[in-house]
């Protein structure tokens, strides 16, 4: 059964310090497009650009930005690269999970002291507006973390990139945050990137969900959550678990060719304005069945949200010791069924929804049921 950790709020455990996410970068197929519909249908900003044009000539890379989530969309301009064996590989999918560290050198140094993997070494990115210093260890699959030290450096992202304004830039929909990346691994290697972030980074397990938690009548996964000393950086990490059917933790390695970061979820401060835009703009969400509405004043208390209004959204509701979060995930946003997001919004509770598990897996199976994958 899951079992919550006492948070620890102080950070004297952690390898080094981790200020918060710097950026997520996804490698795509065409980023121009992509970038086009992240502003269109997620709100998002562009405000910077590295390509040809500013002298990079392997990539074309687009920064968005909404609150304080920065998505970096990388297209490969050739088929022999990295980025086009990534894309050729996985389809669209996170590469990069960056974390904004105070010395990435240091910090590079301890990680592989206690045994993280390398992908390179401390690269000073330099302009006219100073220095980034950017480091990089692996996790599961072909997922990064780069070390990213900006603590000397005044312009807008990188080096690298120039700002741009275009006329195209719709309003945003209220996201914040990324408030937790969920990782998807092979069955039998979710404790061994558990131990991984813990021996690497110190991070702790705050949560651990097994098959009880998590299991439907055809299918079940296992999941526990890392989490650094400030829980500003959280790493809910899935396997599969024996089921009668395909988990969606199968298909998405099926799907993907392996490991990586199945969703990202992003916060808001106002779920049902934020939902109501993103579906008027054509984000398609996982919907949950009516018997969930009927249940849940009395599973989870009085709440400040109309009930029917969550309903009508199909936005799902939990509660724990500390309060109750809102939250909803969207059907995978391309044709490959791997990565999706999920909105969340948190009214003082810390977990990440159990009371949920069986709903939204349901509405999960229904979806690959469709797909002639369950």
């Amino acid at each position: 059964m899951a079992t919550l950790a006492t948070p620890e709020m102080d950070v004297a455990h952690d390898a080094f310090p981790i200020n918060g996410t710097d950026y997520v970068e996804l490698y795509v197929g065409n980023a121009k497009q992509a970038s086009h519909y992240y502003r269109t249908a997620f709100g998002y900003q562009l405000i910077a650009y590295r390509g040809p044009e500013t002298g990079v000539r392997d990539r074309a890379s687009y920064l968005l930005q909404q609150g304080k989530i920065r998505l970096v969309l990388t297209t490969p301009l050739g088929s022999d690269s990295l980025i086009a064996a990534h894309v050729l590989k996985h389809g669209d999918g996170v590469r990069d999970y960056a974390l904004w560290v105070d010395d990435a050198r240091e910090a590079y140094a301890t990680a592989l002291a206690r045994g993280a993997i390398a992908v390179h070494e401390p690269v000073v990115h330099s302009d006219a507006d100073g220095e980034v210093i950017i480091a990089a260890i692996a996790t599961y699959g072909d997922t990064i973390h780069s070390l990213v030290e900006r603590t000397n450096y005044r312009g807008l992202f990188l080096p690298g990139f120039r700002a741009i304004t275009p006329r195209y830039q719709p309003a945003d929909v209220g996201l914040k945050y990324v408030d937790h990346c969920v990782g998807n691994v092979e069955l039998g290697q979710m404790n061994r990137w558990v131990q991984y972030y813990a021996d690497v980074m110190g991070f702790r397990n705050l949560i651990t969900f097994d098959d009880e938690d998590i299991s439907t009548e055809y299918s079940s996964l296992m999941s526990k959550v890392m989490a650094n000393g400030n829980d500003k950086i959280k790493f809910p990490i899935n396997e599969p678990a024996s089921g009668k059917k395909k988990s969606q933790i199968e298909e998405y390695l099926d799907f993907y060719g392996g490991p990586g970061a199945q969703h990202l979820a992003l916060a808001t401060d106002n779920i049902i304005a934020t939902v109501t835009a993103l579906r008027d703009r054509g984000v398609e969400f996982l919907t949950a069945p009516t018997s969930y509405y009927r249940e849940l004043q009395d599973r989870v208390g009085v709440i400040d949200e109309p009930l029917a209004r969550l309903e009508e959204l199909g936005i799902l509701v939990d509660r724990d010791p500390d309060g109750y979060l809102l939250q909803i995930f969207t059907k995978p946003v391309e044709d490959r069924p791997t990565l999706f997001f999920e909105i969340i919004q948190r009214k003082g509770a810390k977990s990440f929804g159990k009371g949920n598990f069986k709903a939204l897996f349901e509405a999960i199976e229904a979806e690959q049921a469709l797909r002639g994958n369950l």
